[in-house]
């Protein structure tokens, strides 16, 4: 049968190789070392640099008409209403930020080291708070409870086919420090040896700090076999894969096990068929939103409203367009959605694969993209195109932008056009970037969306704000200033101003 295509679908091979650090047992691969895009040469000196001021027309966005790099080395700002400041550098490798609600001051996460708090001043420094050891396993995330409470996720390498995710909660102490306890692990489950063992590693918490919300990675690239040279015959998701979890946030020593009806015992499942929602966030609606980075084919990367039962395709659907390995008359040697490159691609994992099971039912859409940014996607006729300019939609970016560092902004001091609009929300997005194809989208860079409510869904008119950055990974609004994390070599904390 022919296959279906519409709009949509998640997508990443550059983020692929990341997640194989986090996992232990391999290096960054060199198609991670993808090229900021090219920044004008002007320049200014260090420190904090204001951008020229123009004006747009009352209710209209204001037009990026300025191209402005204020620190060199730095990133490129796109509109006139921001001002940049280096906070501090903090090498390559970093990999969360977040913000204690308690004490109002930010944290970033060096696995190899450990959690430092940035104390933010004239001359601002990084103390360590926590050091890796009582992370236990090598660190993935970590986030702060409404009271303070720290949670971080780790992964550790059982044996040379299975792996295990441990939950770790820090209570702090009066005087300094904190009192560690483990909230859950898993059981030793089967990985793939591949790039596409994407583990535990997104984590957040609710509102009323009642739960923590863990993202579980999938264990292949597109829902292939992955049986581990053998040990795992037939393989393709676990139980303990492609999905997110809600534990209680008082929960003592919980084992997740690798088995899909205890786990639906234990009721911890909180929505199924995302591949890789390696950033959760909750919006002041107290919604809950994550971004899935996709397979090794040109399908777009996504946001996705989660939802608790919920599926999100995967590995059936890649945004809101069917995977075609699941139909008979597959044949990888002829589809125009793959480009060379990316590792699934040029080991031939998208092939003729007649015992893909049949899908489990029906599926919940990513957010819509109305553009203008951020939009492109490869067509049936294997050229680039862009969704917006040709008056269509994307669910949701363009393909192997990594989106990374999802944010929500709740306050008045910003922009008009970047205030949430009426009945919607307003969000911030990173791009990891593209190490490889040949969509000239590469990401690396900042977008705002403005959502509104759209049927049982959301969409997002999505403006690029800002690009360069160096594999920027994470983020955080206080007030009108947002602080962006970069894990890329000599990376650093940025904070942007909005006026």
């Amino acid at each position: 049968m022919a296959r279906p295509r519409r709009f949509g679908a998640p997508l990443n091979g550059a983020w692929h190789t990341v997640l194989a650090r986090l996992a232990l047992t391999a290096a960054l691969a060199a198609a991670c070392d993808a090229s900021p895009s090219p920044v004008p040469t002007t320049t200014a000196s260090s420190g904090e640099a204001p951008v020229p001021t123009t004006t747009a027309s009352s209710g209209e966005a204001p037009v990026p008409t300025v191209e402005v790099q204020p620190i060199e080395g730095g990133p490129v700002l796109l509109r006139t209403d921001m001002t940049l400041r280096r906070v501090v550098g903090v090498g390559d490798g970093s990999v969360t930020l977040a913000l204690n609600p308690v004490d109002g001051a930010l944290y970033y996460l060096k696995p190899a080291s450990g959690v430092y708090r940035l104390i933010l001043s004239d001359s601002p420094l990084a103390e360590l708070v926590a050091s890796a050891s009582n992370l236990q396993g090598y660190p993935a995330s970590m986030t702060f409870g409404p009271d303070g409470t720290l949670y971080t996720v780790a992964n550790s390498r059982v044996s040379e086919t299975t792996t295990q995710a441990i939950v770790r909660r820090a209570t702090p102490k009066e005087g300094g420090g904190y009192t560690w306890t483990t909230l859950a692990t898993t059981v030793p489950y089967p990985t793939s040896n591949t790039n596409y063992d994407h583990l535990f590693n997104g984590i957040t918490v609710s509102p009323d700090g009642q739960y923590v919300y863990v993202n579980a990675g999938s264990r292949t690239d597109h829902g292939e076999e992955e049986a581990n040279g053998g040990a795992f015959p037939g393989l393709r998701e676990a139980a303990l894969t492609a999905r997110i979890f809600r534990l209680p946030a008082d929960a003592l020593d919980l084992e997740l096990p690798n088995d899909e009806a205890a786990l639906e015992a234990l009721d911890v499942v909180f929505a199924t068929g995302t591949r890789n929602a390696f950033d959760l966030a909750f919006a002041p609606n107290g919604e809950l939103f994550a971004v899935d980075n996709g397979p090794d084919a040109d399908y777009p990367d996504e946001l996705n409203w989660i939802r608790p039962g919920r599926h999100y395709g995967f590995p059936w659907r890649f945004g809101a367009t069917d995977n075609p390995q699941q139909f008979a008359d597959y044949d990888g040697q002829t589809d125009p959605y793959l480009q060379r490159g990316f590792s699934a691609v040029d080991n031939g994992l998208y092939r003729n694969d007649p015992s893909f099971p049949p899908p489990p039912g029906s599926f919940t859409d990513p957010v819509i993209n109305l553009g203008p940014d951020a939009a492109q996607y490869r067509g049936d006729d294997g050229a680039q195109h862009d969704a917006a300019a040709e008056g269509s939609h994307l669910n949701t970016f363009t393909p192997h932008r990594s989106p990374l560092g999802l944010v929500f902004a709740a306050v008045s001091q910003l922009p008009a056009d970047l205030q949430s609009p009426d009945g919607g929300l307003s969000a911030f997005v990173l791009s990891w970037g593209a190490a490889a194809g040949t969509l000239t989208d590469k990401g690396q860079d900042l977008l705002h969306l403005a959502l509104t409510p759209a049927d049982d869904n959301y969409q997002a008119v999505t403006r690029q704000l800002a690009r360069g950055f160096k594999n920027p990974i994470d983020a955080v609004m206080i007030g009108n200033r947002l602080y962006i994390l970069e894990y890329g070599q000599g990376g650093a904390v940025w904070e942007i101003t909005f006026q």
